[in-house]
């Protein structure tokens, strides 16, 4: 019986309007159409051996997001209203500026009217010698990454800093506001266990995984998420490095598992293996290139990506990688038999037995195989951290229950948890905190995260 039954397609009546034969009937079927599913499912977690997944990571954590759900968090209200009369004000600025260049008064939220500016009038891509353009039904695309290449111009580059203003101020710091609680005060998101194919949590209305991190006029909207009275604290804890720890330990390399040993830096370690050069040779050209190589490998960088990221010639890119490959066998293993096994398979499996489905990796069309082959690659990895840390917020959990703190878990974002706390149990929590995720596994390599305290979450992080 579906709810549009009882209440009609667009909720025209209230479920407590509802008969109480049809509204027990309803229930009754919902209960029983659970319970013979069960019956289903047990079979399934058997045969694909998921049992652990489910009982020690995914069930235990249920109660755990419903507290945080309720928790909620603090949402200074006056504080994004400062943030959005100052990302107002920046948007006039960039507005007058592009006007200027532009010789006009535009729509710059219009791509059509873009196209015309960049394109037809200016004609910026002839001007920097740029031949090859994105192009969509309606022309030269106006996207980011055209934009990006087109931006020794500056008007492209306004117009970039023109749209990071307004969506910050539209998506984030004008709409946060409405999204809070009266009767908490408080922004309450939900979280989802079976959002994202690798295992990580989302969560939604609103996301806060998505607050903005790496702008710095985007970290400023951190700044309204604080404590809530002014003995209270925010406490950030971060795993530092965990897709490269994880790829040491599961490909096994002695040189990258040694880097990691021996503490320090781990991208200017790595350019010293690479370049043969002792870590006092090593300059801040090579350690870049070393960590776009680090990174990139694991979400599928080929040379064509690691040449425009790190502004080397193709034949240089190509050097690099082989150079890294050389330096670090086992990772090169690693990655072939990642996509051998996925092949063989149909999924992809992390370390502790969470499946994810790929398909394509037979596709003869080319992209389609390859974005396979990275995610197939990547998948173990990155499904691995999300049980990681999912371990890690079930031990913490236990252990604040067992304890007389009043310390809160409010959010988990990517590698990154967030807690509130009284300043006076702060160090105490950062202690606890630090014990339950450094040891929520046990790998090759050690685990280390990073904690700050703060009045908000920008001064925390």
């Amino acid at each position: 019986m579906p709810t549009e039954a009882l209440i009609g397609k667009k909720a025209e009546i209230s479920m407590v309007d509802v008969p109480l034969d049809l509204l027990a009937y309803y229930a009754c079927e919902d209960a029983d159409c659970c319970f013979r599913l069960n019956e289903e499912f047990e079979s399934l977690l058997n045969e694909g051996d998921l049992r652990r997944v489910y009982q020690e990571i995914d069930m235990p954590l249920v109660p755990i997001l419903a507290l945080m759900e309720l928790n909620g968090v603090f949402v200074d209200a006056n504080e994004l209203a400062k943030i959005s009369d100052f990302l107002a004000e920046q948007a006039k600025i960039l507005e007058e500026k592009i006007y200027e260049i532009s010789g006009e008064v535009f729509n710059i939220s219009s791509t059509k009217q873009l196209q015309e500016i960049i394109f037809t009038k200016l004609k910026i891509h002839e001007k920097l010698g740029i031949k090859r353009i994105k192009k969509t039904k309606s022309g030269y695309s106006t996207d980011v990454s055209v934009l990006e290449k087109l931006s020794e111009h500056p008007l492209p580059k306004l117009i970039l800093d023109y749209r990071t203003v307004t969506k910050l101020k539209n998506t984030y710091v004008d709409t946060l506001p409405q999204l809070i609680e009266p009767s908490s005060n408080r922004i309450h998101t939900s979280f989802h266990q079976t959002g994202a194919q690798t295992g990580r949590l989302s969560s939604s209305k609103p996301n806060l995984q998505n607050i903005p991190i790496r702008s710095e006029m985007g970290k400023e909207v951190r700044r309204a998420f604080r404590a809530e009275n002014s003995s209270s604290c925010i406490v950030s804890a971060d795993y530092s490095q965990i897709e490269l720890r994880l790829l040491a330990h599961m490909s096994g390399d002695e040189n990258l598992k040694n880097a990691f040993a021996m503490g320090g830096d781990i991208h200017k370690s790595t350019a010293a293996t690479m370049f043969k050069k002792s870590a006092n040779e090593v300059n801040e050209t090579d350690r870049s290139r070393a960590k776009a190589i680090n990174y990139g490998l694991i979400y599928g960088m080929g040379p064509q990506r690691l040449a425009r990221t790190t502004g080397v010639s193709l034949k240089e890119a190509k050097q690099f990688i082989e150079s890294y490959f050389e330096s670090f066998p086992q990772i090169r293993k690693y990655i072939d038999s990642s996509i051998a096994a996925a092949k063989k398979l149909g999924f992809s499996t992390t370390l502790l037995g969470r499946r994810r489905p790929i398909e394509g990796l037979d596709d003869s069309g080319g992209l389609t195989a390859v974005n396979a082959q990275n995610i197939a690659v990547n998948s173990p990895i990155q499904g691995t951290a999300a049980d990681l840390i999912k371990l890690a917020m079930i031990k913490i959990q236990n252990r604040l229950d067992e304890s007389s703190m009043e310390a809160k878990m409010l959010l988990q974002v990517h590698d990154e948890l967030v807690f509130e706390c009284p300043k006076s149990e702060a160090d105490a929590l950062k202690d606890l905190v630090r014990d339950c995720m450094e040891h929520a596994m046990q790998l090759d390599v050690s685990l280390t995260v990073e904690i700050g305290q703060g009045n908000n979450w920008l001064e925390a992080h």
